[in-house]
């Protein structure tokens, strides 16, 4: 009976662990994205963590009131499936959003609610990212004086480094615009969330490196053992055996220099991705000499205690 119990025991403690594998934890204190979630849940994914921030919102005779300082936390809930977040105010005040990116309308549902006004049905924002890059937020608000219109919310300038957000009225052809709260933010970077990103840099330099040596052994052993490459006009290239051979030069072809130029670089617990530039210069077995530059996209998995590439999508920009 013992054994049946203790057997029971330790399929319940499987089964919760594996229910709450990507809440937030002592290790991952922001949960962690679920793989089975909508791509989309990254679209918040530079803003998980905390920034500092400045509020500033329009007082009842329409000026700019005083800037007021707030933290504002983003963290993973529901399993990675969605987005939590909350405004801890130096004045007191409190509120926060829970955030569902919603398949079937293909669009982002916000739900507000707050400390200072607490409410039996929280108002909803719905709405995307954007091709520039900001995410843009709609709920249907009418102007004081009846004229039909949205209250819109947009998170702008998004990077490792913290965002902006800007609420204001605007009528349905947003041809008018009436901002009424200003918020900046700038993110707060642990220190182990530092040495993690040198980490990744560090790995970057060490490709570049064996690629300039024609050391295609160990730019093979630069990717996990399942890791994958997307090369530009060719089909996915998986395991290291076919990495190395896709990354051999020709015979009398070297690199006379490689750099990988990274735009942001986001840690994800185990998992980090990143993007940017990278460019370099070659010389063929006649002595021509060619520069070359692209961007890329590369996610990361931590593999005993080493950064190494998961997924390396890149491809040419065309000189101007």
């Amino acid at each position: 009976m013992k054994k049946i119990a203790l057997a029971f025991l330790c399929c319940f403690t499987q089964f919760i662990s594996a229910q709450y594998e990507y809440d937030p934890s002592p290790e991952h204190p922001y949960g962690l994205p679920n793989p089975e979630a909508p791509q989309e849940l990254l679209d918040f994914a530079p803003l998980i963590g905390e920034c500092d921030c400045s509020s500033i919102s329009r007082n009842a005779d329409q000026s700019w009131g005083e800037p007021v300082d707030m933290i504002w936390r983003f963290k993973y809930i529901m399993n990675g499936l969605g987005v939590q977040d909350e405004t801890l105010k130096a004045d007191g005040k409190h509120s926060g959003s829970i955030r569902q990116f919603v398949k079937d309308s293909t669009r982002w549902y916000v739900h507000y609610y707050s400390s200072g006004s607490p409410s039996t049905i929280l108002p909803a924002w719905e709405g995307n990212k954007s091709a520039n890059g900001d995410i843009v937020l709609y709920r249907k608000q009418k102007a004081p004086n009846g004229l039909d219109g949205f209250y819109k919310l947009t998170f702008s300038e998004i990077n490792s480094d913290g965002f902006k957000w800007l609420g204001e009225w605007v009528n349905t052809e947003e041809t008018f615009s009436f901002p009424t709260w200003k918020i900046e933010c700038k993110k707060r970077t642990s220190p182990g969330v530092q040495i993690e990103r040198q980490r990744i840099l560090t790995s970057m330099k060490k490709f570049s490196e064996a690629y300039q040596n024609g050391d295609y052994e160990s730019i093979a052993n630069s990717y996990t053992s399942d890791g994958k490459i997307f090369p530009n006009n060719a089909a996915i290239i998986e395991g290291r055996d076919a990495i190395k051979k896709r990354w051999t030069l020709p015979e009398g072809t070297r690199i006379l220099h490689h750099e990988l130029q990274p735009e942001e670089i986001n840690i994800l617990g185990n998992y980090a991705f990143d993007y940017g530039y990278y460019t370099g210069t070659s010389v063929s077995g006649e002595g021509n000499e060619a520069t070359f530059k692209g961007k890329y996209v590369v996610v990361w998995k931590k593999v005993d205690d080493e950064w190494k590439m998961y997924l390396d999508i890149w491809n040419r920009v065309a000189d101007n």
